[in-house]
């Protein structure tokens, strides 16, 4: 990237392995917690595509959100 130093690329880089991580395990809690429902239940309460639809919606959000968060955490930590 022309005009950026290599410090701003690093935090750039670290924010969204950070966003992509977080984002992660929160699908996979709700994944845990949707399978965990379902399977305590004698009729299912949730369909397959239900759960796979909402890992998607949970996955979008939560890069929304921490997008906006983890720069600024990790440029805290940088510093």
């Amino acid at each position: 990237m022309i005009g950026m130093d290599k410090s701003s690329d690093n935090k750039g880089k670290h924010a969204l392995i950070a966003s992509i991580l977080s984002s992660l395990l929160l699908v996979i809690i709700f994944a845990g917690l949707a399978v965990t429902v379902n399977s305590s239940r004698v009729v299912p309460l949730y369909s397959q595509v239900d759960i796979i639809a909402g890992m998607v919606f949970v996955f979008v959000l939560s890069m929304i959100v921490s997008a906006s968060i983890w720069p600024e955490i990790i440029e805290k930590r940088i510093r």
